[in-house]
């Protein structure tokens, strides 16, 4: 990141260009020899926390320290993965390794205690054939899969990948050579960004009401080397440059998921004169 901000801030300067280019070629050397060539994601462009450890009941264990979290849940959640609509093709086309988006939704949302998540996904299939083998007698009578006892879902969360790209903008391999002179023909590169943008939706599953719509954002940046001083001594350093787009939509997520849970806090019912679905206000002659 310093190195981005000193060839960000770089101009035409009025100051001693070897104190620019010491400074350049500090930067980069450290980041080459530690074989750290790629900066955290930033939710929202700001921090580099992603969704990490593990969460049993309203116990969460290595949980991310910028995840926003709960006193006590608001109430239960499925969540609803929609593959029908044109983000989802987007999305699954340009990075089919990813897969759905839910299992680290369920996990982020389970660590924030802000809800408590029962299932209906594909798990739940196998929830109604154990149900299925109590009703023909084949289970255990002990085994106690009487009828009344899942929980329903108050609410229902809807998440998509609004935008999603890596390499979508940087500084060429030309201007670090302009900079560092023979220095930059070694250590030829370019820094290049990747960014993802989200979208939650909350539903009341009683009503159909929307109660929540968030959005978030993350960026990170990838310092790319290749040829020169590195080759056969960094055998690789282009994998290692690209920072896993998993990781940017996920951190995208939590910041969509920390602007949810922030305006919940303040939660305030929206009403409409006579009652919702009455004929509301805008009245047609």
């Amino acid at each position: 990141m310093i190195f981005s901000r000193t060839i960000g801030n770089a101009a035409p300067s009025t100051k001693p260009q070897s104190r620019l280019k010491t400074g350049l070629f500090a930067s980069v050397l450290t980041i080459a020899l530690s074989g750290c060539v790629s900066t955290a994601p930033k939710l929202g462009g700001s921090s580099d926390n992603l969704i990490s450890g593990s969460a049993g009941g309203a116990n969460a264990q290595g949980q991310n320290t910028a995840l926003e979290s709960c006193d006590a849940p608001l109430g239960t959640m499925s969540l609803f993965e929609d593959k029908t609509l044109p983000w989802w093709n987007r999305y699954f086309s340009d990075y089919p390794q990813l897969g759905s988006t839910l299992p680290v939704l369920r996990l982020m949302i389970q660590q924030s205690n802000c809800f408590v998540v029962v299932e209906r996904g594909k798990a739940f299939e196998a929830i109604n054939r154990e149900r299925e083998l109590a009703n023909s007698g084949e289970l255990r009578e002990s085994s106690n899969f009487g009828q009344g006892q899942l929980v329903s879902a108050d609410y229902t969360a809807s998440p998509s990948v609004q935008f999603s790209k890596k390499g979508t903008g940087g500084i060429g391999g030309a201007v670090v050579g302009s900079l560092l002179g023979s220095v930059g023909s070694a250590l030829a590169g370019s820094l290049k960004s990747n960014e993802a943008a989200t979208t939650i939706l909350l539903i009341d599953n009683r009503s159909g009401v929307q109660v929540s719509a968030a959005t978030g954002s993350a960026k990170n940046f990838d310092f790319r080397l290749f040829g020169g001083l590195f080759k056969g001594g960094f055998a690789g350093a282009g994998g290692f440059s690209n920072t896993p787009e998993g990781k940017i939509v996920t951190a995208a997520f939590v910041d969509s998921y920390n602007q949810m849970v922030k305006s919940l806090r303040n939660y305030k019912t929206q009403e409409v004169e006579g009652g919702l679905g009455t004929g509301g206000q805008l009245k047609v002659q």
